[in-house]
């Protein structure tokens, strides 16, 4: 799964911009992937941005490169341990002086949480 982010160009569809994003930020060959849909919207109060989840595959294993200045690292995890409930954590995060206790997966030495999580929630709900 490749969540890269960036703002839709005034010709593309959400589906369109989601592609060239990947495609610039890790160099996913976007001739190689098959959009399966949408997960819902998502507002993400801290940026004023909306954010629109596609779900694409692909049919083998993409080879991936973090692009200089985009993006500061790939990092491939599992469907199988994301599904897996001892990787769902309550962790501590910090903002502006104000502890908040929110839900994050920890997986590959790695707590994703926020928007993130919020979106990989919702696809694995989509999956069981």
């Amino acid at each position: 799964m490749s969540l890269p982010g960036g703002a839709i160009e005034p010709d593309e569809t959400v589906e369109q911009a989601a592609l060239r994003e990947a495609h610039e930020e890790v160099g996913l060959n976007i001739d190689d992937v098959h959009v399966l849909g949408r997960l819902t919207p998502l507002d993400i109060a801290v940026s004023g941005f909306r954010l629109h989840p596609i779900v694409a595959n692909v049919d083998a294993h993409p080879k991936l490169v973090a692009s200089d200045g985009e993006v500061a690292r790939i990092l491939e995890v599992d469907v199988d341990d994301l599904l897996d409930r001892r990787h769902l954590v309550v962790t501590t995060m910090s903002r502006d002086g104000v502890d908040f206790r929110v839900p994050a997966f920890r997986v590959a030495g790695t707590e994703i949480w926020g928007a993130t999580a919020m979106v990989l929630a919702e696809f694995l709900t989509l999956l069981d």
